[in-house]
């Protein structure tokens, strides 16, 4: 497995492949949501394309009161992960590699990033799409995996590379939870030993909520208050939004009518936690 630090470097080997490449961009701590990406990025590959990992504490998403340096870099535990999982590549540059002195163009997206976690965390998805858009200049993959936990930002990569053009294709890959169903991610290691005992209502109420639209539920404003109604039974939460939204469009709907998506944000001590889940009427 080869480790590239460089921009320069990337480049050139990215302009020499002939193969089929899969990125998938990570920001490192990698655990087994991490891992089923890389896996479902070797699918997509085959067995003589190329898997790119990129490891990348991006500080441009991160707010001026958020965790860019309590952020885990566990790197050498992370390379070891994906040399066992079979990664072709890991692109890890540093923040000064990635961004110039004086760097002044940014991508923003203007519809999808109004509400949910761009209302609560502004610049984030600026960050976002300005790195993964990097991302896919320098290592020109055919196609580029995304977990569905992080429903918003996925939504706004496949915008983006449907309005800028990008050749490549956008997979999206399914939330991998614990057994108590706590979606997984590099934050839940903040959680406090009580904390993660509650933190798993967050996948109880968006269940219920769902269950209440395969009963014939309809209205927005109810299924969002079975859910604010379950998290509040766990004193150590505090929620961030809880919304009902157009799977697509990501805008505020009134009933549940086409794919909706029930989103859920909630803190538990300084950790802030998110998941989701798509409904219809099918």
């Amino acid at each position: 497995m080869k480790v590239v630090r460089s921009v320069a470097a990337m480049s050139r080997l990215a302009a020499a492949w002939k193969n089929c490449v899969v990125l998938v961009p990570t920001m490192g701590a990698l655990h087994e949501g991490h891992l089923s990406l890389i896996d479902r990025a070797r699918r997509a590959a085959g067995r003589e394309g190329t898997v790119v990992v990129s490891i990348f504490v991006n500080p441009l998403q991160f707010g001026p009161k958020e965790d860019l340096s309590r952020y885990p870099r566990p790197l050498r535990r992370d390379l070891a992960l994906c040399r066992e999982r079979g990664v072709d590549l890991v692109f890890h540059p540093d923040a000064d590699e990635m961004y110039a002195p004086g760097r002044s163009v940014t991508v923003d997206e203007s519809l999808l990033t109004g509400g949910l976690c761009g209302r609560s965390r502004p610049g984030h998805f600026s960050g976002v799409c300005t790195v993964v858009a990097k991302l896919f200049n320098l290592v020109r993959p055919h196609a580029a995996v995304f977990g569905q936990k992080d429903y918003q930002q996925l939504a706004i990569i496949r915008r983006m590379v449907r309005d800028l053009n990008f050749p490549l294709e956008i997979i999206g890959s399914e939330t991998v939870r614990e057994s108590d169903g706590l979606a997984l991610s590099s934050r839940n290691v903040y959680l406090t030993p009580a904390e993660r005992a509650e933190a798993p209502v967050i996948r109880r109420a968006l269940l219920l909520a769902g269950k209440r639209v395969r009963a014939g539920e309809r209205d927005a404003g109810i299924l969002r208050g079975v859910i604010e109604k379950e998290l509040a039974a766990a004193p150590l939460g505090r929620v961030d939004y809880a919304e009902v939204v157009d799977a697509e469009t990501l805008q505020p709907v009134a009933r549940v009518e086409r794919p909706t998506l029930l989103a859920v944000a909630a803190y538990f001590g300084r950790t802030r936690l998110i998941d989701n889940l798509v409904v219809s009427l099918k």
